[in-house]
């Protein structure tokens, strides 16, 4: 692979990113919204103060965020912040550090959606595969119209309909958060088991949502190899039906699917927003939703360029192994 090349497509990712950095600064702002101003009025509200005062605290707290200045003041300072990784602090949540707060969430949605994700991808690729393989056993043509009817329903009301069949109506799950309420989080098994059960449905909702995409996906690829050359030729040379099944159809019919596993990562953690948010779930995805209610733009601005870097150097990383998937392609002409 080329130098010129990786550099080239270096240069496009770090564009990119400028790009989704610059668009993730402007959008919060143009609402019109002004969160330092309605957390004040919604905390004095309930607090029954009179808001003496109040215009002197608004102004004192536009200096402390720097709300303040010039709009292209704040957008240099915001470039500047993302250079060195600092998001400022939660406006909604001071004196609290907005990475602080996706570190803290951080752990809870990449044990969410990376089992849940990975599952989908390869229970779907399989599934996919022997529904397009011509000597598959018949009987898994009944689970392909179910698949594919589920595949049709968002996460989030896939997971409500989940939680009021089995938190509300059967009552073998709990109906939302990370784990029992009064437990004190600890490095145990029984902390791990009580995590695990409290992310069944929310996981289970994602899943079963998205299997149905990659089977669909995968039985389409592994149709139009059924009639190319190479799989003549194996077929002819006596080969066994693992051998053809695997290393001829599969792996030449996988490709397209790798493709969408990073195109998919942004609209599954979008669509995972609601999801966590649905359970009560800990994770990136309730802390986004409620940054946007409470307008918190530094929060929102963290997440959500996290989540364009996430998905750029998935991108970036997949396009790099394509040759390393299938040997037909090379970046050296």
């Amino acid at each position: 692979m080329r130098l010129s090349y990786l550099l080239r497509r270096l240069g496009f990712f770090l564009i990119i990113v400028w790009v989704a950095a610059s668009v993730n600064f402007l959008l919060p702002r143009l609402t019109g919204q002004d969160p330092i101003r309605e957390k004040l009025m919604r905390e004095a509200l309930l607090g029954g103060a009179t808001q003496a005062g109040l215009e002197e605290i608004i102004k004192t707290y536009e200096q402390k965020f720097g709300l303040d200045r010039p709009f292209y003041v704040q957008y240099f300072a915001y470039l500047g912040d993302v250079v060195r990784g600092d998001f400022n602090y939660s406006i909604a949540h001071y004196p609290n550090r907005v990475l602080d707060m996706i570190f803290d969430a951080l752990p809870w949605t990449v044990g969410l959606l990376g089992i849940t994700f990975l599952l989908s991808f390869s229970v779907g690729t399989l599934l996919g595969a022997l529904f397009g393989w011509p000597r598959a056993p018949r009987g898994l043509q009944l689970i392909f119209g179910p698949l594919l009817s589920l595949n049709a329903i968002p996460y989030f009301l896939l997971g409500l309909l989940l939680l009021y069949v089995f938190a509300f109506v059967i009552k073998i799950f709990p109906s939302g958060g990370g784990y029992e309420r009064g437990t004190i989080p600890s490095l145990s098994w029984d902390f791990a088991l009580n995590v695990a059960y409290h992310a069944i449905l929310p996981a289970l909702s994602i899943l079963l949502a998205q299997m149905g995409g990659w089977a669909l996906g995968m039985r389409a690829m592994m149709v139009t190899t059924q009639g190319e050359d190479y799989m003549v030729f194996a077929d002819a040379k006596g080969l066994s039906e693992r051998t053809l099944f695997f290393r001829y159809a599969v792996r030449n019919a996988i490709l397209p699917q790798v493709t969408g596993l990073a195109l998919l990562l942004g609209q599954l953690i979008s669509g995972a927003v609601l999801v966590e948010w649905v359970f009560q779930y800990p994770g990136i995805g309730s802390v986004l939703f409620r940054a946007i209610r409470e307008s918190d733009y530094f929060v929102v601005q963290g997440i959500v360029f996290f989540l364009i870097v996430t998905v750029g150097l998935a991108t970036l990383l997949l396009d790099m192994i394509y040759p390393i998937l299938d040997p037909r392609i090379s970046y050296e002409r």
